[in-house]
């Protein structure tokens, strides 16, 4: 009882005014990283797209969409994303020093582990939604990708 008034006054006149812009300036590099995701699940599955219309080849088709399966796990694909978020040392280092805000290398892992799990998500869901082994009419199968891509990234 005698601490919540003191730390109630702390919080309302030296935190609360400032978390809106801190919450605005944080989002940018995170928004940032979670659309460098989008774009390159777009990037990946327009690519399968790409080597079906050239080679028709359905054996072909399964391994690259495996392959997919494989994609939030590629650091090397992955890392373009991940340094979205790297920008957040930079700026969490102000907050580190005006608000005592520790630990920032835990805030961006955990930005990049939620950036992980979505490629998983829209992998698994894309994985889901097309199945090559289903598809009786090759002569529409870049358009079914096409279209399960667009329902995967709505």
């Amino acid at each position: 009882a005698s601490v919540s008034e003191p730390a109630q006054k702390c919080c309302t006149e030296n935190i609360q005014p400032f978390l809106t812009s801190i919450l605005e300036e944080l989002m940018g590099p995170v928004s940032s990283g979670f659309t460098e995701v989008r774009s390159l699940f777009d990037k990946e599955v327009n690519e399968i797209i790409q080597d079906f219309q050239k080679t028709n080849d359905m054996t072909r088709l399964k391994e690259n969409v495996d392959q997919l399966m494989t994609l939030p796990f590629s650091s090397v694909k992955m890392e373009p994303c991940y340094l979205k978020v790297n920008l957040l040392q930079e700026l969490l280092q102000d907050l580190k020093n005006r608000f005592k805000v520790y630990h920032i290398d835990f805030v961006i892992q955990r930005t990049q582990n939620f950036m992980q799990e979505l490629m998983e998500n829209a992998v698994y869901t894309f994985e889901q939604l097309f199945s090559p082994s289903h598809q009786a009419d090759s002569a529409k199968i870049a358009t079914t990708i096409e279209k399960v891509k667009l329902r995967v990234l709505k």
